[in-house]
C-alpha cells in the first residue's frame, strides 16, 4: 500500500473529515472510496471511446440500456 500527501485548502480537508465522521468511516477511507468512483467513471469512459471508436454501436447502445435498466430498479 502506498501513502499519499496531498495538499488541500484547510476548508476542504475539515469539510472532508466532517463528511467522513458523518459516515463514520474515516477521512482516509472516505478518499479511498471517492477515488474508486472517480476511477470506476474514467475507467468507464475509457471502455465507452474504445467501443466507440470501434463503430459498434449496438453493443454500446445495449449496454446502455442495462445500464438504464438496473439504474430503475435502483429507484
Amino acid at each position: 500500500m502506498t501513502t499519499l500527501t496531498i495538499r488541500l485548502p484547510d476548508d476542504t480537508a475539515e469539510r472532508l473529515k466532517s463528511l467522513a465522521k458523518s459516515r463514520g468511516i474515516s477521512t482516509n477511507k472516505l478518499v479511498e472510496e471517492m477515488s474508486a468512483r472517480a476511477l470506476a467513471a474514467w475507467d468507464t469512459e475509457n471502455h465507452f471511446r474504445a467501443m466507440a471508436a470501434t463503430g459498434d454501436v449496438k453493443q454500446a447502445l445495449a449496454i446502455l440500456d442495462r445500464l438504464d435498466a438496473d439504474d430503475q430498479r435502483a429507484h
